[in-house]
């Protein structure tokens, strides 16, 4: 046995070894010599030099001093008690580190020998095994617990594991780096900070590029790559750190980042890639497992969406497998995924199935890529058929040959396609049948140019696209229409859109109007590309408004030249228009009679009157004429003859009133004095009856007073008797007074306004007219009064001038009759009736008739039966008038004894 083999042998606890000393060999170890109570007598040995106190001298100090505070709990007692055992002392070494030994103590005559070897290395190659396998131990199981977790706990797992590491190694912030496949560069994918340490990192934040100038082969500490690695600056800032990589079969995958940490504590760099390895490789299998089950997952998604599926062709078997999706889009979902070729094509229809059939078989033989589109085979004629588009393709070569494609549903894109063709064909046909000629023109350096017309610019104009360009097409506009051309294009460039008018000359020489209705379209950054727009020929319409403007100015020099008096008002007489002529006469300028109100120069009666006429027009009966009365400023009493004529809406309702008026005020004075003339003919012709009226109360008062005189005369005047004689003069004297009254009355003008009055008053006057003279000449007179008063609306006086001149004519008639027959015995009948809405007055006679052959010109002016200078033949003319005035009617007839005339008058 070697000394070397003794000795080690000794330090495991084995049998003695002899002794060490030799002369001029210098003793290994540290050699420790003790007195019976255990102090330093003296130190020897190569071990020396690393003590902090190797100069004993004369103090001779305790063992325990020269040991730790650890070791020297270990050697209570004497030397004699420390025998047989080893002895593990831990000395205080010189640069102030421990001195770790192993050793034995022996007697050496009255003293002890303390022999100890250095166990440092030992210690701590046993420390860092110790230290690896907990190491590995623990990233066994955080390899373990990332592989087991749940997808969705795996980022609570990971960062759990983070700051287990960071804790178990006292790194401050730690952190997983994960190359980001979209963006190209490294991003946190988790951290974890101690909560006193600066935070580094957050999750999710990305780092670029800067990691790829790494050497990801060995980890590296910051503190030596700073100046040669300014890039990681970066990431750690001032702070000391390292980061450890991890590679996989694609290159650096991941990195492990420690900061600020400059120390790697008995973990050496095989360690760190072993450790990084641990967490790094599960959480990127699992992360790629999640992404293979989301594009999995988004791949099944996107094949339900769009009714698609995966096909593969087996050529061995003549079988085809379909795509769970693919059999549920084809309404499958029962089947097998594995189906005969040919039930397969079954589900193709007929026009395309042998078409299908012999691309796969181009696609087997040849190789040849399949492209096509089918149809299914549907039973429900009803719907659009579903349209499948094919496509399929070889993977691999020789026996490795796979058939695979897919098949996508495209029914809806065909069905719009074919929609799209359908529309497109009878848009062209609208285009080509349409009268409107539709172009395009391109903007091409600040102008327009034509660049397509449609089919019907041929027949409308004579022109093509190559002699209507954008030279030409200028020289074509009329010249009086060019600057409204050039003022088009400029405004649809400048506004967008536009709206023009204007002529274009066709290959025959012939003008057309146009009517040019363009928009203008843009691009993305708001720069014109093109306008589309439109030509309607509206030559006809153009014409056909000059013709409506040139009437139109034809129409209001009419109206406004007109003599007569034009205007339009609403249903409240407010005027809307009103001609120059209305204007003169109501003494104001024509600008200003829209808004004034008809009204305002008619009396209250001629109001109420003209608003109840024009309130009975309708829609079947518009029109209406009379005579009203207006009260002009500074003038007289104006008459005019007013027609109106009423404009209803839809439903009815009176909207508006036009009307035409012509003065009547001469032709009325002339009727007013014509009817004054009649009126005092037949004065004259009373005067014969007046003067018997008059002459009769004059000779009873004379009787009466010659009677008085005589009594005087005798002395027998009584004053009963005369008293008697004074009244009967009195009532003469009234009677003749109301004759007279009553001839003045009759003979004064008629009242400008009609007035309403009881017919029975013409009546009465009549009588008290005529009355005495009729029975004086032996005319009977039957009267038979009205049994109820009414009122009727016009002139008392002349109602009863046109009855004096009927009884007139009847007793002229009667008079002239009995000359001939002295035994006739003449009567004037008159009576009244009436109705709900007329009173009618009969005056008959029983004269024996008019002759039928004049009964039609009985009313006509001038005509007469009478002697030449016996009538003027104006009297039952003038009575006409006077009832129609009225509103009446004047009627004559035959009846069984003589003429029979009838005065219908309304009732008010």
């Amino acid at each position: 046995m070697t000394s070397g083999d003794k000795l080690f042998g000794r330090l495991l606890g084995r049998a003695s070894a002899p002794p060490l000393d030799m002369p001029g060999v210098p003793l290994p170890g540290l050699h420790v010599q003790l007195d019976a109570r255990g102090h330093v007598l003296g130190i020897r040995g190569t071990l020396r030099s690393q003590l902090a106190t190797h100069a004993i001298g004369e103090r001779r100090p305790p063992l325990r001093e020269l040991l730790c505070a650890d070791s020297a709990l270990d050697i209570e007692g004497s030397p004699a008690d420390w025998q047989h055992q080893n002895l593990d002392l831990d000395f205080l070494g010189a640069t102030g580190q421990v001195l770790h030994t192993r050793g034995w103590i022996e007697p050496d005559g009255d003293e002890w020998s303390l022999r100890l070897q250095d166990v440092g290395d030992l210690l701590a190659g046993r420390q860092l095994a110790q230290h690896r396998e907990q190491n590995h131990q623990l990233a066994c199981q955080m390899s373990e617990q990332l592989r087991v977790c749940s997808l969705t706990r795996l980022p609570e797992v990971f960062n759990e594991h983070l700051r287990s590491l960071a804790q178990r190694w006292h790194i401050p912030c730690v952190a997983l780096a994960l190359l980001d496949d979209e963006d190209r560069g490294w991003r946190i994918y988790s951290q974890y900070a101690a909560h006193d340490a600066p935070a580094l990192w957050q999750a999710g934040q990305y780092l670029g590029i800067s990691l790829d100038s790494v050497n990801g082969n060995v980890p590296l500490s910051l503190a030596r790559e700073r100046s040669d690695n300014p890039r990681l600056h970066s990431i750690f800032g001032d702070a000391d750190g390292f980061l450890v990589p991890y590679r996989d079969s694609q290159g650096v995958a991941a990195w492990l980042l420690c900061g600020p940490y400059n120390g790697q504590q008995h973990t050496n760099d095989r360690d760190w890639l072993n450790l990084t390895a641990a967490v790094a490789a599960p959480l990127l299998s699992r992360l790629r497992e999640q992404r293979y089950h989301q594009q999995l997952d988004r791949m099944e998604a996107l094949q339900g969406l769009l009714g698609t599926g995966w096909w593969e062709l087996l050529p061995a078997t003549h079988e085809i497998q379909l795509a769970p999706q693919l059999l549920h889009s084809l309404s499958l979902e029962d089947g097998p995924t594995l189906q005969p070729l040919s039930q397969w094509l079954e589900l193709i229809h007929p026009a395309d199935r042998q078409a299908l059939d012999s691309r796969l078989h181009d696609l087997q033989a040849l190789g040849k890529p399949l492209l096509t589109s089918v149809r299914l085979q549907r039973t429900d004629a009803e719907h659009h058929p579903l349209w499948y588009r094919v496509q399929g393709q070889v993977l691999g070569v020789g026996d490795s040959r796979r058939w695979i494609g897919f098949m996508l549903d495209i029914s809806d894109i065909k069905n719009q396609q074919l929609q799209a063709a359908a529309a497109h064909a009878r848009l062209d046909n609208l285009i080509a049948s349409s009268p409107a000629v539709i172009y395009v023109q391109r903007y091409v350096d600040g102008a327009l140019h034509p660049a397509f017309f449609s089919d019907s610019l041929l027949p409308l104009l004579g022109w093509t696209l190559a002699e209507c360009n954008h030279d030409s097409l200028a020289s074509l506009i009329h010249p009086e229409d060019r600057d409204r051309y050039f003022e088009r294009s400029r405004q649809l460039l400048r506004e967008g859109s536009v709206r023009s008018r204007y002529r274009l000359r066709d290959k025959q020489g012939h003008y057309h109007w146009l009517l040019d209705e363009a928009k203008l379209l843009r691009d993305d950054l708001g720069l014109p590309v093109e306008a589309v727009g439109l030509w309607l020929d509206v030559t006809e319409a153009t014409l056909a408004a000059e013709q409506i403007k040139q009437s139109e100015e034809r129409y209001r020099i009419l109206v406004e030249d007109s003599p007569a008096m034009i205007c339009r008002y609403r249903p409240d007489l407010t005027l809307t228009f009103g001609n120059t002529p209305l204007a003169n006469y109501l003494e104001c300028p024509p600008a200003e009679l829209p808004g004034l109100n008809l009204g305002h120069w008619m009396s209250q009666e001629q109001r109420q009157a003209f608003v109840q006429r024009i309130g009975q027009l309708s829609a079947e009966f518009p029109v209406s004429t009379a005579e009203i009365s207006l009260e002009l400023p500074g003038r007289e009493h104006a008459w005019w003859v007013w027609s109106d004529r009423g404009v209803f809406d839809e439903q009815g309702t009176l909207v508006e009133v036009q009307a035409v008026g012509r003065d009547n005020t001469e032709v009325r004075r002339s009727q007013n004095q014509l009817t004054q003339s009649a009126k005092m003919a037949t004065l004259g012709e009373m005067a014969t009856g007046l003067a018997h009226e008059i002459n009769q109360p004059l000779n009873v008062m004379r009787m009466a007073i010659v009677n008085v005189l005589k009594r005087l005369g005798n002395g027998d005047a009584q004053i009963d008797y005369l008293t008697e004689k004074l009244q009967r003069i009195d009532t003469q004297v009234q009677r003749a007074t109301r004759v007279v009254d009553h001839m003045r009355v009759f003979g004064r003008r008629s009242e400008i306004e009609q007035q309403p009055f009881d017919p029975s008053q013409a009546v009465e006057g009549t009588l008290s007219l005529l009355g005495e003279g009729l029975r004086g000449k032996g005319v009977e007179l039957r009267i038979t009064p009205a049994d109820v008063q009414v009122q009727i609306k016009g002139y008392v006086d002349q109602l009863e001038q046109v009855l004096i001149n009927l009884m007139v004519n009847a007793r002229d008639a009667l008079l002239s009759k009995r000359e001939k027959h002295p035994e006739f015995r003449p009567w004037i009948a008159v009576h009244c009736e009436q109705d709900s809405r007329h009173v009618r007055i009969w005056v008959e006679d029983n004269g024996g008739g008019i002759d039928p052959r004049l009964l039609e010109r009985i009313f006509e002016p001038f005509f007469t039966t009478k002697p030449i200078g016996v009538g003027t033949g104006l009297g039952l003319s003038v009575s006409y008038g006077i009832v129609e005035n009225m509103g009446g009617r004047l009627s004559v007839a035959n009846g069984e004894h003589g003429a029979k005339f009838c005065v219908e008058l309304p009732i008010s």
